[in-house]
């Protein structure tokens, strides 16, 4: 489709993403009227089951988990997910593959046409979000894994009905936008459930305002421990729910010590949905063995220990936390760290200060990014006062993780953590492919 849209050339992604983040003064803008109407116009109505995933931490890892479980059966699958590590991408895919570029141009085009007949303003993600939809009707998908990009309820992914919406965690993150307590932020998350349709929530502590939203839109909820659960034994684990119990499943490709309760919401979720989207034990094992997701836990080397963790919220770095001192080493643990500037660098810091010896700083290539000085005062405001803490400043994350290279022995640890656009950095650095 060609369209006359300044300084695009028809397939440049390069320059369509200039383009779309030129065309919205903020980056979130939040309400749905403006997307629904361009959804509208481009005629965006699924033929295939949706699932919605959202929450504060797991999204990534329960998404890549259904999809690979879903592929393993024989379907088709479209998987949208935010944000990327190294290519934009990685955030769309169709049987587990990322979408080209010339496919991406098509869309985006498409999307630009219906939002210029609509007059209508989207913000980066809505335009992505479209996209997505558009890439997965083409492809005559057989089922589409969402990811909620930010809270729930105003949410461009929420303008599509959900056969079945899994809330993965409830905990404070952009608390500016949702709210500053777990029952404020679980309000928005839940608002992805939809009356009588399966709801999960793999979170162990549901909000009241979570559980009082579903009962009164008619969801059909499902809490992890309540009405669905694992219990760990050596080297496999058991899933038990509504239909019973799972035996002698293989413990998750993925590291880490919340994925058995992320594995579990995805079989709750499958089993709430079997009568549309049938799998049997051996394509739940096969998937659960193959998912892979980039940067969550992922060790890239043993020696010295090399770990990347998009870990960017307390909650998470507690998580992060957990898993250092689950594996410990035998030397010192040096943290190639950075986050952005409206988080909360103090609270992440808190969660893994007593797992970390060595703190190299630098700043992040973003207009959102904290300052090395920024960072070091919070680390030092959470519990660090003397001067004698060993921390370096560096001009940019390849730079701070080389030095990390030179200094570590076979026995220490590298983590490189705080942001995606952290492990980003160190991935591209690596060459390393974002997605096996």
């Amino acid at each position: 489709m060609h369209m006359d849209v300044p300084g695009v050339t028809a397939e440049s992604l390069e320059d369509w993403l200039r383009y779309l983040e030129s065309l919205h003064p903020s980056v979130i803008e939040m309400g749905l009227e403006r997307v629904a109407n361009v959804r509208s116009e481009l005629g965006l109505i699924p033929q295939f089951p949706v699932i919605t995933v959202g929450g504060t931490n797991g999204k990534g890892s329960v998404c890549a988990m259904l999809e690979a479980i879903l592929q393993s059966a024989g379907y088709k699958t479209g998987c949208y997910t935010s944000p990327h590590l190294i290519r934009f991408n990685e955030r769309f895919r169709i049987d587990g593959q990322d979408i080209e570029n010339a496919s991406l141009c098509q869309a985006f085009a498409q999307v630009e046409a219906a939002r210029r007949n609509c007059h209508a303003s989207l913000t980066f993600f809505e335009f992505g979000t479209l996209a997505a939809m558009y890439l997965f009707v083409q492809a005559r998908v057989d089922v589409a894994v969402l990811e909620i990009g930010l809270g729930g309820r105003l949410d461009a992914v929420n303008i599509f009905d959900p056969d079945c919406a899994i809330l993965t965690s409830i905990d404070l993150d952009h608390i500016e936008y949702l709210g500053d307590t777990r029952e404020k932020i679980g309000f928005e998350k839940a608002a992805i459930f939809r009356h009588g349709k399966p709801a999960i929530c793999a979170d162990t502590d549901v909000p009241d305002s979570v559980y009082q939203h579903a009962t009164r839109i008619g969801a059909q909820l499902s809490r992890f421990s309540k009405e669905f659960g694992f219990q760990s034994k050596d080297k496999q684990w058991d899933f038990w729910g509504p239909k019973g119990w799972r035996y002698s499943l293989p413990v998750p490709a993925l590291r880490g010590s919340k994925q058995l309760q992320n594995a579990s919401a995805c079989l709750a979720a499958l089993d709430a949905i079997h009568e549309l989207l049938p799998v049997n034990m051996n394509t739940i094992r096969q998937g659960l063995i193959k998912a892979t997701v980039p940067g969550r836990f992922q060790v890239v080397s043993t020696q010295p220990m090399i770990i990347l963790d998009v870990a960017h919220n307390p909650a998470a770095a507690a998580v992060l936390a957990q898993n250092l001192a689950a594996t410990p080493c035998a030397g010192r643990t040096y943290a190639v760290f950075s986050m952005l500037q409206d988080k909360d660098i103090q609270g992440v810091v808190q969660k893994l200060k007593d797992e970390i010896d060595v703190w190299l700083l630098f700043p992040i290539q973003s207009l959102r990014a904290a300052t090395v000085e920024y960072i070091e005062q919070e680390i030092r405001n959470a519990g660090f006062p003397g001067g004698d803490l060993p921390i370096y400043r560096f001009s940019d994350g390849v730079e701070a993780y080389a030095f990390a290279c030179e200094q570590a022995s076979k026995n220490d640890r590298i983590c490189i953590f705080g942001s995606f656009y952290t492990v980003g950095d160190v991935l591209s650095h690596l060459h390393m492919p974002s997605r096996a």
